[in-house]
């Protein structure tokens, strides 16, 4: 017996939209950018008027090499107080360089919906993983250092299949119990779909409360990655991650293409009248700076068709 999912309702009036380009966009690029083109990349996001960016991550660089320059990214960065610096890690070592590097204003910890995943992704099964994001979610908090989660292949695993709404509940009940600043959940592979997106987010809102702010990552390799933002603003997300261009992808699953684009998202949201405070211009602007560089045409809709005119002027 099939069970109806909730009635969509409305949109909220203002969301967070987190630029990931730096990191989550770049580390499955062929292309080795320089640090200071990386730097380059984040002025852009900075001055279209991003106030949260995921700027590098803490990885072995053999496995990640486009991320090993993560504490020189770091020591260029912007001193902004209006903005958030955030840096991906996935184990403890991630936290401590992280900290080291001293320029950053929190710690993005993932760990996985799967035990293949996370066996391939960071060698952490999904039970040892939990443990570990407690312990480095518990340093955080002793060091006076936000740490937020992401659970990765929420919505479906390249090795496993379906990730069940009950597994991932358990997941995020167990993450919360450690008190993180924030909880994600992240379609890996872009398999979602806003139904799907939709009772997953609203059953963490149920089990969760309004206390724990939550953010999306969506992929948008089979074309759902905007719908699926649309149903998570839906279901009461704070925050929706998006890469300018629509880079990205994941080095560890099969077949993962590129984040839903900022510029695409942000379009969506103007038309539905979501504040967020991100300038679309310059969002196509560094895209137009970012395709030369990456020498290949960006995945990003909006870029390839341009905006819609606010009104058209009849031909006389």
């Amino acid at each position: 017996m099939t069970t109806t999912a909730k009635i969509f309702t409305e949109m909220p009036s203002q969301v967070t939209v987190m630029e990931v380009s730096p990191r989550d966009g770049l580390q499955n690029e062929d292309t080795l950018l320089t640090t200071a083109d990386k730097l380059a990349l984040i002025d852009h996001a900075l001055g279209a008027g991003c106030k949260r960016i995921e700027v590098t991550s803490f990885v072995h660089p053999k496995i990640v090499p486009q991320m090993a320059d993560a504490e020189a990214v770091c020591a260029g960065l912007p001193e902004r107080a209006d903005v958030k610096y955030t840096g991906l890690i996935l184990n403890e070592q991630g936290y401590d360089r992280l900290c080291a590097a001293r320029k950053l204003d929190e710690a993005g910890l993932v760990i996985s919906a799967t035990d293949t995943f996370g066996l391939r992704n960071q060698g952490l099964d999904v039970a040892t993983g939990i443990s570990m994001a407690q312990r480095v979610i518990q340093r955080g908090h002793a060091d006076g250092f936000p740490v937020q989660v992401t659970i990765a292949v929420a919505f479906g695993c390249p090795f496993e299949g379906d990730v069940s709404i009950e597994k991932i509940e358990q997941i995020a009940l167990a993450l919360a119990t450690a008190a993180p600043v924030e909880i994600a959940l992240a379609d890996t592979i872009g398999v979602a779909v806003p139904d799907q997106v939709h009772r997953a987010f609203s059953r963490l809102k149920d089990v969760l409360g309004d206390a724990m702010p939550l953010r999306a990552h969506f992929h948008d390799t089979r074309n759902t990655g905007i719908a699926n933002a649309y149903a998570a603003l839906l279901a009461g997300v704070n925050t929706l991650d998006a890469s300018i261009g629509g880079i990205g992808g994941c080095p560890f699953a099969p077949n993962a293409s590129g984040n839903i684009a900022t510029e695409d998202l942000v379009y969506m949201l103007d038309r539905s009248a979501v504040s967020h405070g991100v300038v679309l211009e310059n969002l196509l602007a560094a895209a137009d700076w970012l395709q030369p560089i990456l020498g290949k045409p960006l995945p990003s809709s909006l870029y390839r068709a341009g905006t819609f005119p606010a009104s058209v002027t009849p031909d006389a």
